[in-house]
């Protein structure tokens, strides 16, 4: 929380002062840039420098995590295809409602276009594939080949299969390779983590370099942005609640009443897991049996964001709103498809090297440019309000969906 607060006042700090600049000797902002921009420039190339290795790492890790609790039971088995479907409804529901929002609260063309301009001009909008060709790039013919050449969804569907086949082969060959790509994620983390470190100084020179290139007007197309991923957080949050009501067959009124608490505390700490014994509480309330609760909602906490999908896509898209490219239905196959990805590999992250990890690849796999997600994610602070919101009203409800559907003895 602190440091997300630290980032956001960084960015505009250099915005102000990009503003300020230009308007007291106008020229000067610009002669500066060659100096500034270089330095924002430098930290984002370190931030994507972590992204293939620690996405790789990170989904490996997580497929063999989920393998390894579905194996636990019938009740544990449940619980996982349950977040599966609702992080893919999830996902579907952004598709849907993005257009709609973009359609109701246009951003002005002034403000769009210095946003634009801001972040790095217009982008070539790759050739939109056929369907054939959309099959065809799913299997790459050369993993490493892949990774180097960034093709984020062919490289998923390697590493998925792969990771697949290490749940197939025996115990200590398992235990081996789980805990070489566990220890590689940890690695990752920590280098990306010290990246973050270095974000304050990383964002404030693209802050600058962006308001001295598209001037006050890029305030209000951050805003913008801000308001309508808000908008889709608020989206996901009505619907886990009304997957709560027609799925899981709890009347809304005393499941509202059951997460008082619970949503106390997801917005005072933007965290799930601080979120775990209060959400405990709530299932109680809502009569789960304490015994289910105890597998359910720990698993949840690991594996399940329902909201990961619907928000990480909404960032995508609009990024490809703003620049002219065209969201096609083999773009929304590969971005769901790595969205839910995303979702199963970025459990227990902070949220700001969660929003870097998932994101990415989305956008990638996407054809959508990744260099705005370095001034994006210092605004991510509100946002993650509603993601967390999201994540503990879908945690109960799946926990309390998973328990009654599973009969006891059946544990």
């Amino acid at each position: 929380m602190k440091s997300a607060w630290i980032i956001l006042s960084a960015l505009v700090a250099g915005m102000l002062l990009g503003v300020g600049f230009e308007s007291a000797m106008p020229g000067a902002g610009a002669a500066s840039l060659p100096f500034v921009e270089p330095v924002g420039l430098l930290w984002l190339n370190a931030l994507k420098m972590t992204i293939i290795p620690l996405v790789v790492a990170l989904l490996i890790t997580g497929i063999t995590a989920t393998a390894d609790a579905a194996r636990a039971g019938t009740l544990a088995a449940r619980s996982i295809l349950i977040f599966l479907v609702a992080i893919f409804l999830s996902g579907a529901m952004s598709f849907a409602m993005m257009p709609v929002l973009l359609r109701l609260f246009p951003l002005s063309a002034g403000a769009a276009d210095a946003l634009r301009h801001g972040l790095g001009g217009p982008a070539d909008a790759p050739p939109s594939p056929g369907f054939g060709d959309f099959l065809l790039s799913l299997i790459p013919t050369n993993p490493i080949a892949a990774a180097a050449e960034t093709a984020v969804l062919p490289l998923i569907v390697f590493t998925t299969i792969f990771a697949f086949a290490i749940t197939r082969i025996g115990p200590e060959g398992r235990a081996l390779l789980a805990a070489f790509f566990k220890a590689l994620g940890d690695a990752m983390l920590i280098v990306i983590t010290w990246v973050l470190a270095l974000a304050p100084i990383g964002v404030f020179a693209l802050g600058y370099a962006l308001a001295v290139k598209a001037g006050v007007a890029a305030f209000g197309g951050l805003l913008h942005y801000v308001l309508i991923v808000c908008g889709i957080g608020l989206c996901v949050v009505l619907f886990a609640l009304l997957l709560t009501w027609l799925v899981a067959g709890v009347p809304l009124p005393r499941f509202v009443r059951a997460m008082v608490p619970t949503l106390a505390v997801a917005v005072s700490t933007q965290s799930s897991l601080a979120c775990l014994p209060a959400m405990l509480k709530a299932s109680e309330e809502l009569d789960v049996d304490p015994r289910k609760a105890d597998v359910v909602l720990p698993l949840a906490v690991a594996l399940f964001r329902f909201t990961s999908p619907a928000m990480n896509l909404a960032v995508v898209v609009y990024v490809a709103w703003l620049f002219g490219i065209a969201v096609t239905p083999w773009s929304m196959a590969a971005g769901i498809a790595v969205a839910m990805a995303a979702a199963l590999s970025s459990v227990s992250l902070p949220g700001s090297i969660s929003f870097v990890t998932s994101i990415a690849p989305i956008a990638v796999a996407m054809g959508v440019p990744v260099a705005p997600l370095g001034l994006l994610v210092a605004v991510e602070t509100f946002p993650d309000i509603f993601r967390t919101l999201g994540n503990v009203i879908a945690d109960v409800g799946a926990t309390k969906y998973a328990a009654d559907s599973v009969p006891d003895e059946a544990r």
